[in-house]
């Protein structure tokens, strides 16, 4: 490959290029981390000039409030690969990497974070096993330099249950280090805390994943913005990605089937209730069992009603984007001469 920033390009019809396509995009959120970003940029920018990758650097500002966006902008305007988007607010590291996705041109995209913790001395190793084949490959800190109780013990039960969950077999959903097709960061939108639930969403997809070992230094400066008040961010996010999982394009099939039990539940006990009504004329009025059998019924055709709801939206935000529900790898025939 040709060094540089353009690897081919896009031609109109009088061959002027119309758009650049790097090999490779480094997407990296940023905040609060103006003295890290000097070493970053330039270990980034040697690692793949000596690669002979054509690429470019989009840092993402998120909200920092120490310079690093003032820094970024200042150098965005004297280098050629670099992009700074700098975002209004603070909005997580969610939005962040979603907006330097939207961002980037190349063929393939690296995310990583902005603290030197991520050597990008291994970029070059995660494109190589990315051209084997895979859609997703994971950077995964097996000699992690953290603290053992703040952020290695939560990050061992978050990835053994996020693994149990989601059936992906990925030892370090944290790491920041991973390597992406473009096309398959096209198909994904990103909310909430979902960032460290790619690989997951990727698997939904039907993309082909597989981790490896990277290098994983101390952090140099600053202090890390993680702990363990994310927690509970966590699971709700875990909840709502088995929920994608199994019953994204059906979630009648979830939301119905409660409501039709717990309907099936209350019509049972009304018809125990008006048994011991009619044959022994027991008073059933004050009953408990009434008011639960009321709330059973009422509670299902709710749940049904809502699995209703759900297949239209379900429906409306395939059609109104036009994002057909499967994936499709490739297409094999046999040319017809």
């Amino acid at each position: 490959m040709r060094s540089g920033l353009i690897s081919e390009g896009i031609t109109g019809d009088n061959g002027a290029i119309l758009a650049i396509v790097p090999d490779v995009s480094v997407v990296v959120p940023v905040r609060d981390e103006v003295e890290s970003l000097p070493l970053l940029l330039e270990a980034i920018a040697s690692t793949l000039s000596a690669s002979q990758l054509s690429y470019e650097i989009i840092c993402v500002d998120d909200g920092s409030s120490d310079g690093s966006g003032e820094f970024l902008k200042t150098q965005a305007q004297i280098r050629s690969d670099l992009k700074a988007v700098i975002l209004r607010r603070n909005y997580g590291q969610t939005a962040a990497m979603s907006a330097g996705f939207n961002h980037a041109r190349g063929k393939a995209i690296v995310t990583l974070d902005a603290d030197l913790q991520n050597d990008p001395a291994d970029i070059p190793m995660l494109l190589a096993k990315l051209d084997e084949g895979y859609d997703l490959v994971s950077g995964w800190r097996q000699k992690r330099q953290d603290g053992a109780v703040k952020r290695l013990l939560p990050s061992k039960i978050a990835n053994w249950l996020i693994r149990r969950t989601t059936s992906v077999d990925i030892h370090d959903y944290g790491c920041s280090l991973k390597a992406y097709r473009a096309e398959l960061v096209a198909d994904m939108n990103l909310y909430g805390e979902l960032h460290r639930f790619l690989p997951a969403l990727a698997y939904i997809e039907g993309a082909r994943i597989t981790e490896m070992p990277v290098r994983h230094h101390a952090r140099r400066f600053g202090r890390s913005k993680y702990g363990l008040s994310r927690t509970f961010r966590v699971l709700m996010d875990l909840l709502t990605i088995l929920f994608m999982k199994k019953f994204l394009t059906r979630p009648m099939h979830v939301f119905g089937l409660l409501g039709l039990t717990s309907i099936f539940a209350g019509v049972l006990i009304g018809i125990y209730l008006t048994f011991v009504k009619l044959a022994f004329q027991e008073d059933i009025g004050n009953r408990p069992l009434l008011i639960l059998a009321v709330l059973l019924l009422v509670t299902g055709v709710q749940l049904f009603c809502f699995g209703l709801l759900a297949e239209l939206l379900m429906r409306t935000y395939h059609e109104s984007q036009g994002r057909p529900i499967y994936r499709v790898r490739e297409v094999v025939a046999k040319s017809v001469n």
